[in-house]
């Protein structure tokens, strides 16, 4: 390519080339590589320091980074030589390598970049989700501290993938550990029951120690979804081979591992038999549940993972489910409304909170929860004996109709349904004004389901809800 053209493009032909530099620079693996100190210097001030303060550096045309690896150097060098980085630059082998050497050279809009980039892998690519190894990458090399953006974004990540589905291996357990303290009594979205939790510490604690303990808990301890299926299930052998030590391993997770969200059966059967566990953190749960002083808690920390998104097996025949099931639409042949349900039915304790937004209008657009049984997704909702719905024009319908909330007739419309299972009451925000309680909505149900009515050329999306929104 011809030069003078593209300032960028000319100064792509400076990074890591000897013929145009006057420093090496020596990283952690022992790779060298090329740099111009004047540029460095102009672009960066922790380089103009180290550059140009009157030592030896000042002179000399080699300097050492022993804690900062190539990949993450030669994303600093591409970034401060152009001022911007190719997105395919980075990688899930270099990202949290290049955040590091972006933090310790101040240069804070390449790390925006870099947990941009972060961002849109997840978003396009949620199958292939590699947060878990980045989170135990960031453990070894950052300080964990709760400021960090990044760092909080992949424990966001994380706490979205149930633990039973992370091989062991892929998640360390300084990074196990920063996940459950930054999770532990908070109110943010948390995929994994507390057992599992328990569970998948022992397992990644007793593979740090031996094989034989490995396969020993492996057997040992069954999964919620196999204590299910055999009621009975029960350590039948309490010996582990080298449990001191894996209880010495486990121990920096147990402070954060609430063993009062797990049934007492589950703690008297399963997990107190195994001796891995301090017996004072068992035995203050046993007092508990004697006292019967044991908290109302969910069996999941935090907020629990609800996939919200329709069901195409509880929809109407003229309904269309798009966008992998979080939008509804309306064929141009659907002229009478007709109805669909989210997926996950909404059950036992806790506060549920979704949003719907209309993003095409119809002529009256309708919102509720309802039962599954005995329910006619061909036919409007609010006509059904269980017809609660909050309705476009304000208008909201149980046994009698009465005007709640002021009308929401157009597009982009945003509705949210708070859900409190605790109390089986039911509260919706709309266009962020938050309206009072359906207290004429009394003996809710103990399992329900979001549901909309909706006809030509309706269009609707259902999502988690947006707080910041």
């Amino acid at each position: 390519m011809t030069r003078g053209y593209s300032l960028e493009q000319d100064l792509r032909l400076l990074i890591n080339n000897p013929k145009y530099s006057d420093l090496e620079i020596l990283c952690e693996d022992e790779k060298k590589l090329h740099a111009c100190r004047a540029i460095l210097a102009a672009r960066s001030e922790v380089f103009d320091r180290l550059l140009y303060n009157g030592m030896k550096e000042s002179y000399e045309k080699k300097i050492s980074f022993p804690k900062i690896k190539s990949v993450g150097m030669e994303i600093v060098l591409e970034y401060t030589y152009t001022g911007s980085i190719k997105e395919e630059s980075l990688t899930k082998d270099n990202i949290i390598e290049a955040f590091y050497a972006a933090d310790y050279f101040q240069l804070p809009d390449l790390q925006n970049f870099i947990m941009k980039v972060f961002k849109n892998t997840l978003e396009k690519n949620p199958t292939e989700n590699y947060s878990p190894e980045l989170l135990s990458k960031f453990a070894g090399k950052m300080p964990l501290t709760e400021d960090n953006i990044l760092l909080n974004l992949l424990v966001e990540a994380v706490a979205n993938i149930p633990l039973n589905t992370i091989e062991f291996g892929r998640l360390s357990i300084a990074g196990l550990q920063f996940l459950l303290s930054c999770t532990y009594e908070k109110e943010m979205v948390f995929a994994t029951p507390e057992y599992e939790v328990f569970r998948y510490s022992a397992i990644l604690a007793a593979k740090h120690v031996s094989n034989d303990a490995y396969s020993t808990l492996m057997k040992q301890l069954p999964t919620i979804e196999q204590m299910q299926i055999d009621n009975s299930v029960q350590i039948k052998n309490k010996f582990i081979t080298d449990h001191q030590n894996v209880a010495k391993e486990l121990e920096p997770l147990i402070e954060f591992i609430n063993f009062k969200r797990i049934k007492g059966q589950i703690l008297a059967d399963v997990i107190d038999p195994l001796e891995i566990i301090p017996s004072k953190v068992i035995l203050n749960v046993y007092r508990d549940i004697a006292r019967s002083n044991m908290p109302n808690l969910n069996d999941t920390r935090g907020i629990p993972k609800t996939l919200y998104v329709w069901d195409e097996k509880a929809c109407g025949s003229n309904l269309i489910i798009e966008d992998n099931g979080k939008i509804v639409q309306a064929e141009e042949d659907c002229i009478d409304h007709q109805c669909v349900r989210g997926t996950i039915a909404l059950e036992n304790k806790g506060t549920f909170e979704w949003d719907i937004i209309i993003e095409k209008n119809c002529s009256w657009s309708w919102i509720r929860v309802c039962e599954s049984k005995n329910f006619n997704y061909e036919t409007f909702a609010g006509n059904q004996p269980t017809g609660r719905v909050l309705g476009s024009g304000g208008l909201c319908n149980s046994t009698s109709g009465f005007y709640y909330c002021l009308p929401f007739h157009e597009d982009g419309a945003r509705i949210t349904v708070h859900l409190d299972m605790n109390k089986r009451t039911c509260a919706f925000t709309v266009n962020g004004k938050k309206y009072r309680e359906v207290s004429e909505w009394d003996n809710l149900p103990s399992k329900l389901y979001p549901v909309v009515s909706l006809n030509y050329p309706g269009r609707f999306r259902i999502q988690p809800h947006q707080k910041n929104v």
